[in-house]
């Protein structure tokens, strides 16, 4: 009689078992999936390009206010006219702050509180930034350009207690607005002249600007990339096949033999 186990022969078991079980590295798992997906995702925004935006808005500023000290400090009655009745370049020093703010009050006070008014400002910037979201992309500008901008002014305002404007400009649209708010502020004067302005006025601006884009164009809740990918059939390891027939009888047949 021939005994299945003193055989040679490989079980039929175990040759069903290595004959269909498929590869493990054949199939990607979840973590490779989920790696894949992040990887492929826009990173955060960086603070090498919150410094080289910020110096280039910096740079900007200064570089012009010196320019501006130079050529036209000795031209106040022949500024430089750009477009007729609407644009030149004249220079202004301004010790308050935008709109003519504590243009009047003393020098202990106004320095002080526009020192503390900006660097509380640049700080909050900073930490912010260091917040954002990789689909944050208009603030990924606008803080940027917005501390550079105050940066070129703070320095203007402990160099020297006041701030360097140059840009006059004027229109008709100005004159409208200001119709509207005297005629609800009657001290309100009405002019077609905007306060004069510098670059970091530009910058602070747009900055603003941008980050009422985000306000109302970013979008809120979790990032995709951060969320788990989806168990797929191929990700699932395959179950063992189940021992044919035969090899239950064989078994079966082993197990009722009377022993001796």
């Amino acid at each position: 009689m021939n005994d299945p186990q003193a055989s040679g022969s490989p079980s039929p078991v175990l040759e069903a078992g290595t004959s269909d079980s498929p590869s493990p590295a054949a199939h990607p798992s979840v973590a490779d999936a989920g790696a894949g997906r992040a990887g492929a995702t826009e990173a955060r925004p960086s603070f090498i390009f919150f410094g080289v935006t910020a110096a280039i808005s910096l740079v900007a500023d200064i570089g012009t206010k010196v320019w501006a000290e130079i050529t036209l400090l000795h031209r106040s009655s022949h500024p430089i006219v750009l477009i007729e009745d609407h644009l030149q370049l004249t220079l202004a020093y301004n010790p308050g702050g935008a709109w003519g703010l504590l243009q009047d009050a003393s020098e202990q006070l106004r320095k002080p509180f526009f020192v503390l008014v900006s660097m509380a400002a640049i700080l909050f910037i900073v930490s912010l930034y260091g917040r954002l979201m990789p689909g944050q992309r208009a603030l990924k500008w606008g803080l940027p350009l917005f501390w550079g901008g105050a940066l070129g002014n703070l320095a203007d305002r402990i160099t020297r207690s006041q701030v360097i404007d140059f840009i006059d400009y004027r229109a008709d649209w100005i004159r409208w607005m200001n119709e509207q708010i005297a005629s609800v502020v009657g001290t309100w004067s009405v002019t077609d002249h905007w306060p004069t302005f510098n670059v970091a006025d530009i910058a602070i601006c747009v900055g603003v600007g941008l980050m009422a884009v985000d306000m109302f164009t970013s979008r809120r809740g979790p990032i995709e990339a951060d969320e788990p990918a989806p168990l797929t059939q191929k990700s699932v390891a395959p179950e063992a096949p189940e021992a044919p027939e035969y090899s239950k009888g064989a078994t079966g047949a082993l197990s009722d033999a009377p022993e001796r």
